[in-house]
Protein backbone atom coordinates (compact mmCIF):
# COMPACT_ATOMS: atom_id res chain seq x y z
CA UNK A 1 0.00 0.00 0.00
CA UNK A 2 1.32 3.44 -0.94
CA UNK A 3 1.61 5.91 1.92
CA UNK A 4 2.89 9.48 2.28
CA UNK A 5 5.16 9.99 5.28
CA UNK A 6 7.20 12.81 6.78
CA UNK A 7 10.83 12.40 5.79
CA UNK A 8 12.18 14.17 8.86
CA UNK A 9 10.70 15.53 12.07
CA UNK A 10 10.43 19.11 10.86
CA UNK A 11 7.55 18.15 8.54
CA UNK A 12 8.94 20.12 5.59
CA UNK A 13 9.65 17.20 3.27
CA UNK A 14 7.39 14.22 2.60
CA UNK A 15 8.09 10.91 0.89
CA UNK A 16 5.94 8.26 -0.77
CA UNK A 17 6.59 4.70 0.39
CA UNK A 18 5.18 1.22 -0.21
CA UNK A 19 4.43 -0.62 3.03
CA UNK A 20 4.98 -3.97 1.29
CA UNK A 21 8.48 -3.18 0.09
CA UNK A 22 11.78 -1.85 1.41
CA UNK A 23 11.39 1.55 3.09
CA UNK A 24 14.09 4.09 3.77
CA UNK A 25 15.79 3.94 7.15
CA UNK A 26 17.92 6.01 9.48
CA UNK A 27 20.95 4.92 7.43
CA UNK A 28 19.89 7.22 4.59
CA UNK A 29 19.60 10.15 6.98
CA UNK A 30 23.02 9.46 8.49
CA UNK A 31 24.81 9.24 5.14
CA UNK A 32 23.02 12.37 3.84
CA UNK A 33 24.32 14.25 6.87
CA UNK A 34 27.80 12.70 6.70
CA UNK A 35 28.71 13.31 3.05
CA UNK A 36 30.82 16.38 2.30
CA UNK A 37 29.05 19.00 0.17
CA UNK A 38 30.12 22.61 -0.23
CA UNK A 39 29.69 25.63 -2.51
CA UNK A 40 31.86 23.99 -5.16
CA UNK A 41 29.57 20.96 -5.34
CA UNK A 42 27.55 21.30 -8.54
CA UNK A 43 26.62 17.74 -9.59
CA UNK A 44 25.73 14.84 -7.28
CA UNK A 45 24.90 11.23 -8.16
CA UNK A 46 22.96 8.91 -5.84
CA UNK A 47 23.44 5.26 -6.86
CA UNK A 48 20.48 3.06 -5.87
CA UNK A 49 18.32 5.98 -4.82
CA UNK A 50 15.26 3.88 -3.91
CA UNK A 51 12.32 6.20 -3.35
CA UNK A 52 14.78 9.14 -3.22
CA UNK A 53 15.23 9.90 0.50
CA UNK A 54 18.87 10.91 0.01
CA UNK A 55 18.31 13.39 -2.86
CA UNK A 56 15.37 14.91 -0.99
CA UNK A 57 17.41 15.43 2.17
CA UNK A 58 20.42 16.77 0.29
CA UNK A 59 18.30 19.66 -1.01
CA UNK A 60 18.38 20.97 2.57
CA UNK A 61 22.20 21.14 2.36
CA UNK A 62 22.99 22.11 -1.22
CA UNK A 63 21.67 23.71 -4.42
CA UNK A 64 23.60 21.21 -6.56
CA UNK A 65 21.86 19.21 -9.27
CA UNK A 66 21.15 15.67 -8.06
CA UNK A 67 20.72 12.59 -10.25
CA UNK A 68 19.18 9.54 -8.58
CA UNK A 69 19.48 6.17 -10.33
CA UNK A 70 17.15 3.33 -9.34
CA UNK A 71 16.80 -0.09 -10.99
CA UNK A 72 13.43 -1.04 -9.48
CA UNK A 73 10.47 0.37 -11.38
CA UNK A 74 8.21 0.54 -8.31
CA UNK A 75 10.77 2.48 -6.24
CA UNK A 76 11.54 4.73 -9.22
CA UNK A 77 7.84 5.62 -9.53
CA UNK A 78 7.62 6.48 -5.83
CA UNK A 79 10.79 8.58 -6.12
CA UNK A 80 9.34 10.57 -9.01
CA UNK A 81 6.12 11.17 -7.08
CA UNK A 82 8.05 12.33 -4.03
CA UNK A 83 10.19 14.74 -6.04
CA UNK A 84 7.11 16.18 -7.71
CA UNK A 85 5.16 16.43 -4.43
CA UNK A 86 7.99 18.42 -2.83
CA UNK A 87 8.31 20.64 -5.95
CA UNK A 88 11.97 19.76 -6.41
CA UNK A 89 11.82 18.83 -10.11
CA UNK A 90 14.30 21.59 -10.98
CA UNK A 91 16.97 20.14 -8.69
CA UNK A 92 16.40 16.37 -8.64
CA UNK A 93 16.23 14.08 -11.68
CA UNK A 94 15.42 10.38 -11.30
CA UNK A 95 16.36 7.65 -13.81
CA UNK A 96 15.01 4.08 -13.89
CA UNK A 97 18.03 1.97 -14.85
CA UNK A 98 20.88 -0.18 -13.67
CA UNK A 99 23.80 2.21 -13.23
CA UNK A 100 25.90 -0.27 -15.25
CA UNK A 101 23.74 0.40 -18.32
CA UNK A 102 24.02 4.18 -18.25
CA UNK A 103 26.46 6.13 -20.38
CA UNK A 104 27.51 8.78 -17.86
CA UNK A 105 30.10 11.48 -18.46
CA UNK A 106 33.61 10.68 -17.28
CA UNK A 107 35.17 13.05 -14.74
CA UNK A 108 31.85 14.86 -14.29
CA UNK A 109 30.43 14.37 -10.79
CA UNK A 110 31.68 16.28 -7.77
CA UNK A 111 30.07 13.87 -5.32
CA UNK A 112 28.67 10.34 -5.39
CA UNK A 113 26.62 8.95 -2.55
CA UNK A 114 25.13 5.51 -2.03
CA UNK A 115 23.34 3.41 0.53
CA UNK A 116 24.16 0.11 -1.21
CA UNK A 117 22.94 -3.39 -0.33
CA UNK A 118 24.64 -4.56 2.85
CA UNK A 119 25.02 -8.19 1.88
CA UNK A 120 26.54 -10.25 -0.90
CA UNK A 121 24.10 -11.97 -3.26
CA UNK A 122 24.37 -15.39 -1.60
CA UNK A 123 23.62 -14.07 1.91
CA UNK A 124 19.96 -13.08 1.54
CA UNK A 125 16.98 -15.36 0.91
CA UNK A 126 13.70 -13.57 0.33
CA UNK A 127 10.58 -14.28 -1.71
CA UNK A 128 10.12 -10.52 -2.08
CA UNK A 129 12.20 -9.57 -5.13
CA UNK A 130 12.18 -5.85 -4.30
CA UNK A 131 13.49 -6.46 -0.79
CA UNK A 132 16.14 -8.90 -2.05
CA UNK A 133 17.46 -6.34 -4.55
CA UNK A 134 17.54 -3.68 -1.83
CA UNK A 135 19.41 -5.87 0.66
CA UNK A 136 21.77 -7.93 -1.52
CA UNK A 137 24.16 -7.40 -4.41
CA UNK A 138 21.95 -9.17 -6.95
CA UNK A 139 22.39 -6.50 -9.64
CA UNK A 140 25.26 -4.28 -8.48
CA UNK A 141 28.32 -5.13 -6.42
CA UNK A 142 30.32 -2.91 -4.12
CA UNK A 143 33.23 -3.14 -6.53
CA UNK A 144 30.94 -2.00 -9.37
CA UNK A 145 30.09 1.14 -7.40
CA UNK A 146 33.74 2.05 -6.85
CA UNK A 147 34.76 1.08 -10.39
CA UNK A 148 32.11 3.34 -11.88
CA UNK A 149 32.94 6.12 -9.42
CA UNK A 150 36.57 6.02 -10.49
CA UNK A 151 35.49 6.86 -14.03
CA UNK A 152 32.78 9.46 -13.50
CA UNK A 153 34.05 11.35 -10.44
CA UNK A 154 36.09 14.46 -11.04
CA UNK A 155 39.66 14.32 -9.85
CA UNK A 156 39.53 14.89 -6.06
CA UNK A 157 35.77 14.30 -6.15
CA UNK A 158 34.32 12.41 -3.20
CA UNK A 159 32.18 9.32 -2.69
CA UNK A 160 30.37 8.46 0.56
CA UNK A 161 28.59 5.22 1.44
CA UNK A 162 27.06 3.48 4.46
CA UNK A 163 27.69 -0.23 4.94
CA UNK A 164 27.65 -3.15 7.38
CA UNK A 165 30.72 -2.92 9.63
CA UNK A 166 31.62 -6.54 8.83
CA UNK A 167 32.58 -5.34 5.36
CA UNK A 168 34.94 -2.56 6.45
CA UNK A 169 38.18 -4.21 5.32
CA UNK A 170 36.67 -5.29 2.02
CA UNK A 171 35.33 -1.79 1.44
CA UNK A 172 38.67 -0.09 2.04
CA UNK A 173 40.48 -2.58 -0.18
CA UNK A 174 38.02 -2.00 -3.03
CA UNK A 175 38.24 1.77 -2.66
CA UNK A 176 42.02 1.77 -2.85
CA UNK A 177 42.09 -0.66 -5.79
CA UNK A 178 39.91 1.84 -7.68
CA UNK A 179 42.07 4.88 -6.92
CA UNK A 180 39.75 6.15 -4.18
CA UNK A 181 41.59 7.10 -1.01
CA UNK A 182 39.59 6.66 2.24
CA UNK A 183 39.54 10.01 4.05
CA UNK A 184 36.82 9.86 6.76
CA UNK A 185 35.17 7.04 8.72
CA UNK A 186 32.44 7.23 11.32
CA UNK A 187 31.23 4.15 13.19
CA UNK A 188 27.60 3.80 14.21
CA UNK A 189 26.49 1.88 17.31
CA UNK A 190 22.91 0.83 18.15
CA UNK A 191 23.72 1.47 21.83
CA UNK A 192 26.74 2.49 23.87
CA UNK A 193 27.49 -1.04 25.06
CA UNK A 194 27.01 -2.73 21.67
CA UNK A 195 29.37 -3.37 18.78
CA UNK A 196 29.21 -1.13 15.74
CA UNK A 197 26.76 -2.49 13.17
CA UNK A 198 27.27 0.03 10.36
CA UNK A 199 29.86 2.60 9.33
CA UNK A 200 29.96 5.70 7.15
CA UNK A 201 32.98 6.16 4.92
CA UNK A 202 34.05 8.84 2.46
CA UNK A 203 36.88 8.67 -0.03
CA UNK A 204 38.50 10.97 -2.57
CA UNK A 205 39.42 10.06 -6.12
CA UNK A 206 43.22 10.17 -6.41
CA UNK A 207 43.36 11.69 -2.95
CA UNK A 208 46.41 11.85 -0.74
CA UNK A 209 46.68 9.37 2.18
CA UNK A 210 45.29 10.60 5.47
CA UNK A 211 42.35 9.01 7.25
CA UNK A 212 40.26 10.64 10.00
CA UNK A 213 38.20 8.58 12.44
CA UNK A 214 35.27 10.74 13.51
CA UNK A 215 33.42 10.68 16.81
CA UNK A 216 31.13 7.62 16.95
CA UNK A 217 27.37 7.88 16.54
CA UNK A 218 25.17 6.12 19.10
CA UNK A 219 21.55 5.60 18.05
CA UNK A 220 19.71 4.81 21.31
CA UNK A 221 20.28 5.54 24.99
CA UNK A 222 19.73 3.17 27.91
CA UNK A 223 15.99 3.98 27.92
CA UNK A 224 15.72 2.80 24.27
CA UNK A 225 15.06 6.35 23.08
CA UNK A 226 17.01 8.19 20.43
CA UNK A 227 20.12 9.95 21.69
CA UNK A 228 20.28 13.74 21.63
CA UNK A 229 22.42 13.61 18.50
CA UNK A 230 19.84 11.60 16.55
CA UNK A 231 16.91 13.67 17.80
CA UNK A 232 18.69 16.88 16.82
CA UNK A 233 19.50 15.44 13.40
CA UNK A 234 15.87 14.51 12.78
CA UNK A 235 14.56 17.87 13.97
CA UNK A 236 17.20 20.15 12.48
CA UNK A 237 18.69 18.34 9.48
CA UNK A 238 20.79 20.63 7.31
CA UNK A 239 20.99 23.44 9.88
CA UNK A 240 24.37 22.53 11.38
Amino acid sequence: MKVLNDLLWDGKLRIYQDTENFKFSLDSILISNFVTVNKRTKNILDIGTGNAPIPLMLTKRTNAKILGVEIQKSSYSLACESVKYNKLDDQIYIVNSNILDLDLKNNYYDTIISNPPYYKNNMVNSSNTNKKISRSESDLSLNDIFRISKKILKNNGNIAIVLDTKRLVECIELMKSNSIEPKRIQFVYPKKDRNSNIFLIEGTKNGKPGLKILEPIIIQNEENNYTNFIENLLKNFGKY
